[in-house]
């Protein structure tokens, strides 16, 4: 790290630009490959039958499109525009963010000014270096995102090999480096160099962390609510149907048989057992790991959670599929790296564009089918880069304590309203257009 950190900015930008386009090739890559449509556009898979055989010229980054042009008759005209433009964004996004959360520090302003150290907080000096884990998590997160957010938009549809695999590697860098998340309170030290401390965001901020919530064999508690929030999402994401028609008794036979008998359950059933034994090591370890991995857990089930209930009072207003299941996992990886709060506050701002493009989709085209995912990736980005301010004006409100559940409770119910509106509209304009 000392090494990268002496380099001329200039130097770390330009690598910054290599990475972000060669991670956007293998989004690119990934868009195609985890499509359920599957197609051979990516110069990283075969060649199309006949089309002749790839060069390495063709998986350069940005460039290596211009090259693809003569692969027209295979996959339409123009489908190079659109992946070309993927990389040049992201090789322009991931310098701007590192210039914004490496070099600016912009996620750890403004501090609050303390003449001493608060008690009670569990603090870290903002070096350079602390400043890469949030950048490296988020970096991570937006490929995830963007593979998800383009095969939605082509298909309707976000694949749990996106997913599930983001959310494992968002409980994963948890662990690994417990300040890839975002920081909660920040603090300025008075002196002849101000010291900017800052500790990580976890589940009891802005509170302070309540010490019941601590790894190790007295706090068997917390244990309890990781391995919870694990093994919902691990139900989840279970291969499952339901059969209400049928009675309870056969819904119920039905229900299991729907598992025991799919092989994507028996690897399921791999990651409960592993994943569960690795909480348990971890939380034996406690320190700062156990706090970091349990704070991602509840972001992987509030995020999970609360996708899940709009997705069934979506379905039984509107009569119909209000979003599909790939949303909640979707969620449930966002809520993995950014925890239960940030979660939160995605799963506000994102309805905000989905109501009005939504809205704005039926009157212009009668098409009420939009994809859900983009927007939440949407209100993610927005989130992140502008998390300082956010949390900032939101932590009164995350300072509720246990009137919170309550409050999402009525927030629900608002969204309710807003849906059964958005219903009404619906019908106004189709009566006006018949």
């Amino acid at each position: 790290m000392k090494l990268v950190l002496e380099m001329p900015l200039e130097f770390r930008l330009a690598i910054c630009m290599f990475l972000g386009a060669l991670a956007a090739s293998l989004a690119n890559f990934g868009i195609y490959r985890f499509a359920w449509n599957k197609r051979l556009v990516s110069p990283w898979s075969p060649a199309p039958k006949g089309a002749g055989p790839r060069t390495w010229a063709d998986r350069i980054p940005i460039l290596g499109w211009l090259f693809l042009r003569r692969e027209v008759a295979f996959h339409g005209s123009g489908f190079w525009i659109r992946p070309m433009i993927i990389e040049l964004i992201a090789a322009a996004g991931f310098a701007a963010l590192y210039v914004w959360e490496v070099h600016d520090a912009r996620l750890f302003m403004p501090a609050e000014f303390v003449p001493i150290v608060p008690p009670g907080r569990m603090l870290i000096t903002v070096t350079p270096a602390i400043t890469h884990g949030p950048l490296i998590s988020h970096l991570i997160l937006i490929v995830l995102m963007l593979i998800a957010t383009f095969i939605d938009i082509d298909e309707k549809t976000i694949p749990d090999q996106v997913t599930i695999t983001g959310t494992l590697v968002g409980l994963i860098l948890a662990v690994l480096n417990p300040w890839s998340m975002l920081p909660g309170r920040t603090f300025s030290l008075p002196g002849p160099v101000p010291v900017i401390q800052s500790e990580f965001l976890h589940i009891t901020s802005p509170l302070q962390w309540s010490a019941t919530l601590n790894g190790g064999a007295a706090n068997y508690w917390s244990l309890a609510v990781g391995l919870l929030c694990f093994w919902l999402w691990c139900f989840a994401i279970l291969p499952r149907s339901w059969h209400g028609r049928y009675g309870l008794r056969r819904a119920l036979r039905y229900f299991f048989a729907r598992i025991f008998r799919d092989l994507y359950s028996w690897i399921v059933f791999v990651v409960w057992f592993i994943g569960s034994i690795g909480i348990g090591v971890v939380w034996w370890s406690g320190g700062f790991r156990w706090i970091a991995l349990l704070t991602s857990l509840v972001g992987v089930a509030a995020g999970a959670s609360v996708i899940w209930a709009l997705r069934l009072m979506g379905k039984r207003i509107l009569q119909k599929e209000a979003m599909g299941f790939g949303d909640v996992t979707l969620m449930a990886m966002i809520g993995a790296f950014v925890g239960w709060q940030a979660g939160l506050i995605v799963f506000f701002l994102a309805p905000l564009a989905g109501l009005v493009v939504g809205l704005a989709n039926f009157i212009v085209n009668r098409n009420n089918v939009i994809p859900y995912g983009p927007f939440l990736c949407l209100a993610t980005m927005v989130t992140l880069i502008y998390w300082n301010a956010i949390w900032s004006y939101l932590q009164p409100a995350f300072s509720m304590g246990k009137l919170i559940p309550l409050m999402m409770v009525a927030c629900l119910g608002l969204m309710g309203v807003l849906l059964l509106a958005l219903q009404a509209v619906k019908w106004v304009i189709w009566r006006k257009a018949s």
